[in-house]
């Protein structure tokens, strides 16, 4: 009797290579069709894990945590300095969904820098702010400005404490003219004081007092 022979079933080779392409777990750098580049770990062919990411186009780098493709979690984003190449801290902290999100800290490039909460990529919460002509703002923050009870304190060591919206002194407030040795304390409307009484405070150790106190009533 005749021996039939069937070919062996063979798996077509690109099972094998699709196989091989799948990324999960941890993978030396792989490279991106536009020249990103990404080493760390890998679940289901998205960045999960720890990793490092550079963008060809800016030099741009970011490591950290990701999670499902995007940035979540804990890490820093830098970029190289124009001139020196060398790479410069643009943000250290928390992300959600690719963008900052809890408790970070923020560098400009005018030198200023805020170091407190975000919220979908915007300062959101509590946080401090220091400006590049010395000043400093700590309070809260609403939409990426100044929103809420908060302090701003000028280079001359004059200050404002109270209400803010929009980036501006709103509401009830008291601002400190300790160069003259005086309290304004009243209601303010879009950074301009609209009704308040004005005292002496501090006037004898004021560096420049005005020439004559303000009569009591």
């Amino acid at each position: 009797m005749p021996i039939v022979k069937y070919p062996r079933a063979v798996e077509p080779r690109w099972h094998e290579w699709d196989e091989k392409a799948q990324k999960c777990g941890l993978r030396h750098t792989v490279y991106a069709v536009n020249g990103d580049q990404y080493t760390g770990e890998w679940l289901d062919n998205l960045k999960h894990g720890k990793g490092t990411q550079i963008w060809k186009h800016t030099g741009a780098i970011y490591s950290g945590d990701w999670k499902f493709g995007k940035r979540d979690g804990y890490g820093s984003y830098s970029i190289p300095d124009p001139v020196t190449k060398e790479y410069k801290k643009v943000y250290t902290g928390w992300w959600k969904n690719d963008r900052k999100c809890g408790y970070g800290t923020m560098f400009y490039p005018s030198g200023e820098h805020y170091e407190g909460e975000w919220s979908g990529g915007l300062r959101s919460g509590w946080g401090r702010m220091c400006y590049g002509d010395g000043s400093i703002y700590e309070g809260q923050w609403l939409a990426d400005q100044p929103g809420g009870q908060g302090m701003l304190c000028l280079p001359n060591e004059n200050r404002y404490e109270g209400g803010w919206k929009d980036g501006k002194k709103h509401g009830p407030g008291r601002f400190f003219y300790l160069d003259k040795g005086q309290l304004l304390e009243g209601i303010w409307v879009a950074d301009i004081p609209k009704c308040g009484i004005m005292i002496d405070f501090g006037r004898d150790e004021a560096p420049a007092p005005t020439q004559y106190p303000i009569p009591k009533v």
